[in-house]
């Protein structure tokens, strides 16, 4: 069973905002996931950073799902999350991608779904959700 945290609708972020989260890494923690986009079936953004899950090792990796239909997997080597420790993410939404900003690294991923706002986000797995706020 994956620990569900709290769901977001209606956030209405559009190309030029940001999206920060903060939160608390379990101490034991495999993986977690954060979901971004229009709603549950259509997410712009599945950020999966995984400790050991799925044949992955401290990697990173995103992809976007348009009901159930996942596109092509993306992966990011550079993993600055600590079991046990605290996390600030931010998401800042453009018109043709999403641009992570972890501690000391960022990444795009596509805006594949074309999404013209992002109403939905998420959060599942080792992962506490302590604050979110965007601008």
């Amino acid at each position: 069973h994956i620990p569900q945290g709290p769901v977001c609708t209606n956030l209405g972020l559009k190309p030029g905002q940001r999206l920060t989260v903060k939160g608390k890494i379990a101490p034991n923690a495999k993986s977690f996931v954060m979901k971004a986009g229009k709603d549950a079936t259509l997410l712009g953004l599945h950020f999966n950073p995984r400790f050991d899950a799925h044949g992955d090792v401290n990697t990173i990796v995103c992809n976007s799902k348009k009901v159930e239909e996942w596109g092509a997997e993306h992966r990011e080597t550079v993993f600055p999350f600590q079991k046990g420790g605290t996390v600030e993410i931010t998401f800042g939404v453009n018109q043709n991608d999403v641009t992570v900003h972890l501690p000391g690294h960022q990444f795009t991923f596509p805006n594949r779904l074309a999404l013209p706002v992002f109403d939905y986000f998420d959060t599942q797995g080792d992962f506490t959700l302590q604050s979110l706020s965007w601008e």
